[in-house]
């Protein structure tokens, strides 16, 4: 091996060079390699000193399951969210709810008075005016053609007539429901014939208002967003994947996650969704999954980790306190000889529960320092710095 050559070159140049002088040198050389370490400036002889503070062993292959964190984010579920607008213009004169607040489904969100509902209502009380004189234009036909008095080309006019107002009176009814009047207020302004300015914006779901967008005063437009309401009974968890990591990312690939804010909770899952594209500024790739929320303690907004793990594959692992960092380079101590430990340039991998992935540099059947090596790095210094 190339360590065990680089453990015995001190040894072997001493050798040589005795070599080249005079034969009755000899004996001075031969006493001078027996005096020879058999280490050089990356190698240790463990003494019994040392032993104390150190644990040999050899690496062991476990299964490890690639980890790949990705900061990520709570939001909310945008199947679940309503933009609940006003239908008419108006001045709102009234707001009955603040950002935060759940709200059911039909409860008042807001009151606006509408001059443009009180022209719909207007013209729909003049349309049922307009058909119910038609009916007894009609009715008064009917008797006068009995009594001969008309013809029935009269009759079939009025009764042309009250074809047209009724039509007037449907289409003002639905004009007034698409405004948002319900059948039971319609029923009740036909019957009444009372006239309502004010018209109350409901909610149209049951959830937590996440946005108020309108103010008491203000003028709004029909189909301006006066509130945003979302059920948070389910949310998102959303991340956005490094374009590089995104190659073997795919929907249905099993998913945990971890909230700063809820210590000590794991949220598990599936990816639903990955996006189909890259965002050209970010060069990130849109991923998700859905998270139960009924207790309401995942918040739009918090911060996320998400933990996306690939099948579990066998893999040679050492222990964090085997490895000594040196030169932008990870080191192992690997025995080199009885009792002598030489540093080892090696490639890790990330961490897995307080150990390392070897990726090269390492076969499965050597002796290493398993744990103490940062002290034993700093004895081999120390020699180093004395001359031994």
């Amino acid at each position: 091996m190339k360590l065990a050559h680089r453990i015995l070159l001190p040894a072997c140049a001493v050798g040589a060079l005795l070599l080249t002088g005079c034969k009755g040198a000899a004996s001075v050389s031969e006493a001078k390699a027996k005096e020879a370490k058999p280490w050089d400036a990356m190698s240790i002889r463990v003494t019994a000193d040392v032993a104390r503070h150190i644990r040999t062993g050899k690496p062991q292959m476990s299964p490890v399951a690639a980890i790949l964190d990705v900061a990520g984010r709570v939001e909310a579920d945008e199947n679940r969210i309503a933009r609940v607008n006003s239908p008419v213009s108006g001045r709102i004169v009234d707001l009955e709810v603040v950002e935060g607040q759940t709200v059911k489904r039909g409860q008042v969100v807001a009151v606006i008075r509408s001059t443009e509902l009180t022209s719909a209502q207007t013209e729909f009380l003049k349309a049922h005016s307009q058909r119910r004189l038609a009916e007894k234009a009609v009715d008064r036909a009917k008797r006068l053609l009995d009594a001969g008095v008309i013809g029935e080309a009269e009759l079939q006019r009025r009764e042309a007539e009250l074809v047209q107002a009724t039509a007037e009176v449907s289409s003002s009814r639905d004009q007034l429901a698409v405004l948002g009047m319900t059948e039971e207020a319609l029923d009740k302004l036909q019957t009444s014939r009372t006239i309502n300015s004010l018209f109350q914006v409901q909610a149209t779901i049951d959830g937590t208002v996440l946005e108020r967008k309108a103010t008491i005063g203000q003028v709004v437009q029909d189909a301006e967003v006066v509130c945003v309401l979302s059920d948070l009974s389910k949310v998102w968890l959303v991340a956005d994947l490094p374009e590089q990591s995104a190659g073997t990312i795919d929907v249905g690939k099993s998913v945990e996650a971890q909230i700063p804010a809820l210590p000590g909770q794991t949220f598990h899952g599936k990816l639903t969704f990955v996006s189909a594209t890259v965002n050209p500024e970010t060069r990130t790739v849109r991923i998700r999954m859905d998270v139960p929320n009924p207790r309401g303690k995942l918040k739009p907004a918090m911060l996320a980790t998400m933990l996306l793990k690939d099948e579990s594959q066998k893999q040679m692992l050492v222990p964090s306190t085997a490895v000594v960092r040196e030169g932008n380079q990870d080191h192992l101590y690997v025995e080199a000889a009885q009792g002598v430990f030489a540093m080892r340039p090696v490639q890790l991998a990330g961490e897995f529960e307080k150990s390392r992935v070897v990726v090269s540099g390492l076969t499965g059947d050597e002796t290493i320092v398993l744990d103490g090596a940062f002290h034993l790095n700093n004895e081999r210094k120390r020699l180093a710095l004395q001359g031994e």
